[in-house]
């Protein structure tokens, strides 16, 4: 793929801010007058969509079990790069995605316990050479980002009486064991590909973490 534009992708936990951070750097992209585009996993596309709420409320149902949501999460990444992200880059647009394969290597392969190596196989057979130019972690404690979950899906909801099987998605319904293995994994993504992956410490200040982001944007740019 002929890449004229330039992918950023955002990773973290539940509940670690990075859909804040998207949103001000978004803003500050546009204010220098960028075209940026807008990516999440799941989702992002029709058929996105649809995969998306088979992913997040499965549960409601039958189970999901991990092989099926690995190539589920994967299927729904082929067609947003080839739909959505190529498209965009060739054109010259600043993609940003709000998750990208590093999350399909981390909860699959690795809290999962898939397998890493197994992930990244089709993980690559998914996306082919669209690569992030650069991946920026947001980095919170699981106690702290599912505290912030639990909180926001309170404060949004209108029925005040459903249990957490109601009240939250699939994901967000996972162990802080679980959440404790997603957070190291990121952080040996970091440790092993230091000039893609970059960590920023998510209990800081909306603003100073921003000026962090920033820092590493303008870097790529």
């Amino acid at each position: 793929m002929a890449k004229k534009g330039k992918f950023i992708t955002f990773e973290g936990g539940e509940g670690c801010g990075k859909s804040t951070q998207i949103e001000q750097l978004i803003l500050r992209l546009q204010a220098q007058k960028w075209h940026v585009v807008l990516a999440r996993e799941p989702g992002g596309t029709d058929i996105g969509d649809q995969i998306r709420h088979i992913l997040k409320f499965s549960y409601k149902s039958v189970p999901l079990f991990p092989e099926a949501e690995l190539l589920l999460f994967c299927a729904n990444r082929a067609q947003l790069v080839r739909e959505v992200i190529g498209p965009a880059l060739k054109r010259g647009d600043i993609v940003i995605s709000d998750r990208f394969y590093d999350s399909t290597t981390v909860y699959q392969g690795l809290a999962r316990g898939l397998g890493v190596d197994r992930v990244r196989v089709i993980n690559d057979f998914a996306v082919g050479d669209c690569k992030p130019d650069l991946t920026i972690v947001v980095d919170v404690d699981p106690k702290i980002g599912l505290v912030r979950v639990r909180e926001r899906k309170r404060e949004q909801l209108v029925l005040p009486k459903l249990g957490n099987a109601e009240l939250f998605d699939r994901m967000e319904n996972q162990g802080l064991e679980f959440y404790n293995r997603v957070r190291q994994g990121y952080l040996d993504l970091a440790k092993d590909e230091p000039s893609r992956v970059k960590v920023v410490d998510g209990s800081q200040p909306i603003d100073l973490i921003a000026a962090q982001i920033w820092e590493l944007v303008s870097g790529v740019l």
